[in-house]
C-alpha cells in the first residue's frame, strides 16, 4: 500500500507537539487555549494520531479539530476506520484486557462518527515532513513502515537509529505509546510528545504536550504538561457505558493495566514525571 506523505515545507516559529486526543473534547480545548496563549498557530501545531479513542466524544473531538485547523496523521485508529475495519488496529495482545476494553470502544467511536467526519479522517495522510532549524523531520504514528509498532525510551537505540536513515530525516516525532520522551543519538533524535486523552501512568492526571522553538537561534525542545476538566470527560464515558477503569485513569493516572510496556516502563508506574523546566538543545 502506498504511503500517503504531507509535504509541510519549511517551518518557523514555536511548534506544538501532541498525540493521543483519544475523543477527550475537553483536553483538545484546554490544548487549544494553550497553543493561543503561546501564540502557535494552528499550522503549527502537529498530532501524532489517534484523535479518536477511548472518550466518549469522537464525533464532538473531530469536528472541533477540524474547525481548529491543525495537523495530523492517521493514528492507527483513523486507519483502522478509514479502512472500515472492525477493531482498532493497536496490536493488543488477544483476549488481553486492552483486547477486551477495545472491543467496547472502538464500535462506540465508529457508531458516533458522521459521514463527513469519516470522510476528513480517510484524508488524513500516514506522515507528514518539513524542514526546521536545518533540520528535516518526520512525523510517524508508531515506527515508519508499521503504524503499530510501540516504540519506548527503553527500546533499542539501533531500532530508532534504523528509521533515520529509512525516513531520511534528522528528527522522528512519534506517537502511539502513550508516554512523553526523548532520545538522542549521533544519528537522530527521537521524541514523543506524549498523549492528552489519558495520563501517563505517573499516578497525576496531567497529560502531556511538547514545545519546539527556533526563537533564540537554535533548535529547542521542552516537555510540558497541564491539566484539564477530567471530571466531564470521566462522568461522559461512564453514562455511554464505556469500561470504568478507562474513566477511573482519568483520575487516578495509573493504567488498568500495562500489557504493552516493556520491564522499564512497568517499574515507573506511578512514578511522577519531571522533566523540570529545561530546555534541551538539539545539535
Amino acid at each position: 500500500m502506498d504511503k500517503k506523505i504531507a509535504h509541510l515545507g519549511k517551518k518557523t516559529g514555536k511548534m506544538l507537539l501532541f498525540g493521543g486526543v483519544y475523543s477527550n473534547l475537553q483536553a483538545l480545548e484546554t490544548l487549544i487555549s494553550i497553543a493561543e496563549r503561546e501564540k502557535i498557530d494552528p499550522s503549527n501545531c502537529i498530532c501524532t494520531g489517534d484523535i479518536v479513542g477511548y472518550c466518549a466524544q469522537p464525533e464532538e473531538t473531530i469536528q472541533r479539530f477540524k474547525k481548529w485547523g491543525a495537523n495530523s496523521i492517521a493514528g492507527n485508529v483513523e486507519f483502522q476506520l478509514a479502512h472500515d475495519k472492525e477493531d482498532c488496529g493497536c496490536d493488543f495482545e488477544t483476549g488481553g484486557r486492552c483486547d477486551i476494553f477495545s472491543k467496547m470502544w472502538y464500535p462506540y467511536a465508529k457508531n458516533q462518527l458522521s459521514t463527513n467526519s469519516m470522510e476528513w479522517i480517510a484524508e488524513l495522510p500516514d506522515y507528514l515532513t518539513f524542514t526546521y532549524g536545518e533540520k528535516t523531520i518526520m512525523v510517524v504514528h508508531g515506527s515508519y513502515g508499521n503504524i503499530s509498532k510501540y516504540i519506548f525510551k527503553s527500546t533499542p537505540l539501533a531500532k530508532k537509529e534504523s528509521q533515520f536513515k529509512d525516513t531520511a530525516s534528522d528528527i522522528i516525532i512519534a506517537g502511539h505509546c502513550g508516554l512523553p520522551f526523548s532520545n538522542i543519538s549521533q544519528n537522530g533524535v527521537w521524541l514523543n510528545p506524549g498523549v492528552i486523552g489519558m495520563p501517563a501512568n505517573d499516578g497525576t492526571p496531567r497529560v502531556w504536550y511538547m514545545i519546539l522553538d527556533d526563537s533564540n537561534g537554535c533548535l529547542e525542545y521542552t516537555h510540558h504538561h497541564f491539566q484539564y476538566d477530567y471530571r466531564t470527560t470521566q462522568q461522559l464515558m461512564l453514562d455511554n457505558g464505556l469500561p470504568k477503569s478507562y474513566a477511573e485513569t482519568l483520575s487516578t493516572g495509573i493504567w488498568d493495566n500495562m500489557e504493552i510496556l516493556p520491564e522499564t516502563e512497568k517499574k515507573q508506574k506511578g512514578l511522577a514525571i519531571d522533566f523540570g523546566d529545561k530546555e534541551f538543545l538539539l545539535s
